[in-house]
């Protein structure tokens, strides 16, 4: 089986295995800024208001040029790390950050499990891209593969240049999710399909995600919404229901049950750490901060 290739990296890396939380640390490094769809339940919070434990918060966005000696700080801080993760606060594949810094890391930091967390909208332009830098785990949100469902959750979609709106834009973001994801696949790139459980909107839905990649990912992680921006009105899952759309699921792609919903800048075992502030107060450098609108390209 394809899989069983991978268990060297998946037995390490705690996004993939819960029984290492307290034993194998991560860091998340915050350069991808800019975000090319906008989800109903997202808000990115970047600067002193980044105080959440969720994902789309950084204290900072940290600057590839910047990259190796905060590592180098942080690996000596942390000798647990064994995994250096891009997961926002925007999407790492639309911002040319994220391939400079993976290039650093590739250079300078060979024996790190590189991953990164994408919408996977651009995942068949940049799959290859990926692997030719030894990226070894792609997590892609993925909360519908039926337009009708998805144009509930994402408002638009920026593609070529173009903003596409309801089911159009959710058409496109399907197509690219599911052909990129099979891509990747082939490039033996490791699928960690990320779904959140909106029980209102996909709650029905979701077995249909597991059912549609079960040949492609390695494993799904269901994770509950977390109510805010314009669905702060929308209620998260019961633990009852979370726990049977898992079990449906798991009927078709293996469940990951211990995820934490990460900060983008979540340094260590899986708990927050806010070092970027540290850091930058250190090197007397500015916070790298900027004003976001909710939908930036």
């Amino acid at each position: 089986m394809k899989m069983s290739k991978f268990a060297h990296i998946t037995k390490i890396h705690p996004c993939f295995n819960e029984k290492i939380h307290d034993k194998v640390g991560r860091i998340h490094l915050p350069v991808a800024l800019k975000c090319n769809i906008a989800c109903k339940f997202c808000r990115r919070s970047i600067g002193k208001e980044a105080c959440e434990q969720r994902p789309g918060v950084a204290r900072a966005i940290l600057k590839p040029e910047d990259v190796e000696s905060y590592l180098k700080r942080m690996l000596d801080k942390y000798p647990n790390i064994k995994v250096v993760g891009i997961a926002g606060p925007g999407d790492s594949l639309f911002n040319k950050e994220t391939f400079e810094t993976l290039k650093i890391i590739d250079e300078k930091f060979p024996n790190l499990i590189k991953c990164i967390s994408t919408n996977g909208l651009l995942l068949p332009k940049y799959y290859k891209t990926l692997a030719d830098l030894n990226v070894k785990t792609v997590t892609v949100t993925v909360n519908a593969i039926n337009p009708e469902i998805l144009k509930e959750i994402v408002e638009r979609v920026y593609y070529n240049k173009k903003i596409y709106k309801g089911i159009e834009g959710a058409e496109i973001l399907i197509k690219n999710q599911l052909e990129g994801i099979r891509k990747a696949y082939d490039e033996d790139l490791i699928i960690k399909i990320n779904t959140v459980l909106i029980p209102e909107i996909n709650k029905e839905h979701v077995v249909e995600i597991a059912k549609e990649l079960k040949d492609y990912a390695y494993i799904q992680n269901i994770i509950p919404l977390i109510p805010l921006y314009k669905m702060k009105n929308y209620r998260p899952p019961t633990c009852e229901e979370l726990k049977k759309v898992r079990e449906e699921a798991e009927k078709y792609l293996p469940q990951f049950r211990a995820c934490a919903q990460c900060r983008a800048d979540a340094v260590g075992l899986i708990k927050e750490k806010e070092e970027l502030k540290n850091y930058f107060k250190e090197q007397n450098k500015e916070l790298d901060v900027f004003e976001i609108k909710h939908f930036s390209h």
